[in-house]
């Protein structure tokens, strides 16, 4: 109630303040003039304004063009709408040193160029903004301080902010500390994520680097502007850095007791990306039986896409602890094989040359490292055994079906030359009389 009390008498206070100065306002000759250099401040500024814009709009405007520079000139555009306001705060100010050079006062003409310093926040809000963190931020903060700036309270409550003390324990902070953290804090963390965007998309780009050391450049930027942005909140707030020291001191205990797994991951995902002998685009698979497609490596973990389309992540400390076996980087050739088997009254010799030739006529066949190649296997029960070994790019997937179109080739190359493939045969000897029977 007692501070209920004081707020109700401080508010009272202000009201007959501001009650004050507008009946001296009326009465001096002074806040006249100042009204009428105002009033002229608002229609110069309209006046430019309407002058100048169509000629900023035609000059920042870049056509269909899309470059730096043409990204630039369609930024700058968006701040067209805050001429007039800003042109007003710009007149009123000079009008201000008038009045006060002159009269000794501007109080006047001072509130004028403080409510155009408002109405250029929020137009900045409405229409210059579009981020939705940005424009939220510039809703709840901005326009409320500019409000408060211009109706003079903004040094009032900041001082009774910065007079108002929260304690935890030992550690002692004013609520206007707290206020301007959570604030930076928003700022920064949201400009760290905006600059590690554009710098993943940058380094992206790089063709020229290794996917793994693309991942660890990324992941490198990334740690590197959160970790400067952490810091710059710690000061910025006046938070003493020892006692961060001492905080990561005590995570770092912390991880090594509790959090094991995880930051072996996190180890393990940093020899992966330093190492590149496994990265993103390679088919392999693990001691476990997993088996698929690197598509994404995080910190933690990598996942796997199988040919069905289901996605397994595996711990990056699989892929260092464990034996992996990679098949290929994305694009390189791998060697598979068919077998196929013909009859005992096949003229073997002729097989190989016309498997071989039936193989390397498929376009996705190579001839380098080497081309196809007919092995005789071995002499079965009914048949004779061949396997024909032939060179691909890629892997044998649910995308590139070599193995089938293999086998549909060496079926129609045997049976364009009349060679039959065998089906097992049994041969049953009866011995001794056949019994008779009854007719």
């Amino acid at each position: 109630m007692e501070q209920q009390s004081e707020f109700v008498t401080k508010l009272m206070s202000w009201l007959n303040q501001a009650r004050d100065i507008a009946e001296g306002w009326l009465l001096s000759p002074a806040a006249w003039s100042q009204f009428a250099l105002l009033a002229l401040a608002v229609f110069g500024a309209r006046y430019a304004t309407r002058r100048i814009t169509p000629l900023a709009a035609k000059l920042l405007d870049p056509g269909e063009k899309d470059s730096f520079l043409a990204t630039a000139r369609r930024f700058a555009a968006r701040f067209l709408p805050l001429m007039m306001p800003l042109l007003a705060y710009g007149f009123t100010a000079a009008g201000e040193e008038v009045t006060r050079s002159l009269f000794g006062s501007g109080d006047v003409i001072a509130l004028g160029k403080r409510v155009f310093f408002f109405l250029a926040a929020r137009l900045f809000v409405q229409q210059v903004l579009r981020d939705p963190f940005l424009k939220l931020l510039g809703k709840y903060v901005l326009v409320p301080v500019a409000a408060l700036y211009a109706v003079g309270l903004l040094d009032d409550i900041s001082l009774r902010l910065e007079e108002t003390i929260i304690a935890l324990g030992n550690i002692r902070f004013s609520v206007m500390a707290l206020i301007r953290g959570v604030i930076a804090g928003g700022l920064l963390f949201w400009l760290g994520s905006w600059s590690n965007r554009q710098s993943a998309d940058y380094i992206k780009k790089q063709e020229e680097l290794r996917p793994a050391t693309r991942e660890l450049a990324v992941k490198a930027t990334e740690v590197a502007i959160f970790g400067a942005a952490f810091l710059l909140l710690m000061s910025i707030m006046g938070i003493d850095l020892t006692a961060v020291a001492l905080l990561g001191g005590a995570l770092g205990v912390g991880i090594g007791l509790g959090l094991q797994q995880i930051a072996a991951n996190f180890v393990s995902g940093i020899i992966l990306l330093i190492e590149g002998q496994t990265t993103v685009g390679d088919y392999v698979e693990l001691d476990g039986g997993e088996k698929g497609t690197i598509v994404k490596m995080t910190a933690r973990a990598c996942v796997l896409e199988t040919f069905d389309g289901k996605w397994i992540v595996v711990p990056n400390e699989h892929f260092v602890t464990t034996r992996v076996v990679n098949y290929s980087d994305q694009g390189s050739a791998n060697r598979y094989e068919a077998l196929f088997s013909v009859g005992y009254d096949t003229d073997i010799n002729r097989v190989p040359e016309v498997i071989e030739r039936a193989v390397r006529a498929l376009d996705f066949v190579l001839v380098a490292p080497d081309g196809p190649d007919c092995e005789l296997r071995g002499f079965g029960e009914s048949s004779v055994d061949f396997a024909v070994e032939y060179w691909v790019n890629g892997i044998d997937d649910g995308k590139n079906k070599y193995g089938s179109v293999v086998l549909f080739a060496i079926w129609n190359a045997l049976k364009a030359e009349g060679i039959a493939m065998p089906y097992p045969h049994r041969v049953v000897e009866l011995k001794g009389a056949m019994p008779k029977g009854n007719v």
